[in-house]
């Protein structure tokens, strides 16, 4: 089978990187020129330590030698977090806030990890947990104002840059990470969530609905919520794991918590990474019956550690 990861994550960083530069120049971004490259260099600095690190106590070769290619290849994860947290995270002309987003997401990775299918991998979103520890941590820090990327557009220009994300995120989702379900799931689960919250609380529909017409949300759909290295791989669960993110959203709403897209992404990732903790110890004749059980008729069932 053809290993897409590579291939996604270069994409996933032109498209970042074009982003930034247009939203810097063009589009309207309030954050200075210097906190995406403090972003950068922390990302990459923290990076590499860490790698040169576990390489060190495993005994192998730091993937980042072989070349600049290799070097290159090897720092995608991280730009695409460095940009991410400068990007959507807004703390006035102050760097050290989004350098510590940077490095809590790029610490999350050797810290917070669980067997996936006999091999260790992290289980939150980078980019994601950077963003949620900042806002908990530092009450000032908020979220960069959803009008930034498109306060200097008008006219066609305004549906122009929505459809480019949606077109672009979706040729990317399809193609190359296989989450195209995930994110059906949480759009459909956010309609979902709305339209309860309205029955139950009286919320105004359209109000509920609001967040859906802007760019963020499209970022945070296309981009965040379908990170393939943190979230499952079958259909079934794609679906569930994108309807849970929009159901604890709703309740968070519900609790008059702000920057709940955040905090709901951090919290789903959470209680998957406890769910992979578990499975990782359950026995073996427990796990394949467990699989037996939640597989679609007919499929091929391996036993081992299951992704949910």
């Amino acid at each position: 089978m053809t290993d897409l990861r590579l291939p996604a994550l270069r994409r996933f960083a032109i498209a970042i990187t074009v982003l930034n530069l247009l939203g810097h120049s063009l589009l309207g971004f309030e954050q200075s020129w210097a906190q995406p490259f403090v972003a950068l260099a922390t990302a990459y600095s923290l990076e590499i330590v860490l790698e040169w690190i576990d390489a060190r106590a495993n005994g192998r070769r730091a993937h980042y030698l072989g070349g600049f290619r290799s070097l290159v290849d090897f720092l995608l994860p991280a730009h695409i977090t460095g940009l991410a947290c400068s990007m959507l995270l807004y703390a006035n002309e102050r760097l050290m806030p989004i350098a510590f987003a940077v490095a809590v997401g790029i610490a999350s990775k050797a810290i917070f990890r669980a067997r996936v299918g006999g091999s260790p991998r992290h289980f939150f979103n980078p980019s994601n947990i950077g963003i949620a520890a900042t806002l908990l941590l530092f009450p000032w820090v908020g979220i960069a104002p959803p009008y930034q990327f498109t306060e200097n557009l008008a006219g066609g220009w305004d549906w122009l840059l929505p459809g480019v994300i949606v077109c672009t995120g979706s040729f990317l989702n399809g193609r190359f990470t296989k989450r195209l379900p995930l994110i059906a799931g949480w759009a459909g689960g956010f309609v979902a969530q709305a339209i309860v919250r309205s029955a139950l609380h009286g919320t105004p529909l359209a109000s509920a609905l609001g967040p859906m017409s802007g760019v963020a949300f499209l970022l945070f759909s296309f981009y965040m919520v379908p990170d393939p290295g943190t979230t499952p791989r079958s259909r079934r669960a794609q679906v569930a794991f994108g309807a849970s993110v929009a159901a604890v959203y709703g309740v968070l709403t519900t609790l008059h918590v702000v920057f709940g897209l955040f905090f709901a992404l951090g919290i789903v990732c959470a209680l998957r990474g406890i769910a992979l903790f578990v499975l990782a110890r359950m026995p073996a004749p427990l796990v394949a019956r467990a699989a037996v059980a939640v597989a679609p008729r007919g499929a091929r069932v391996t036993v081992g550690s299951p992704e949910p």
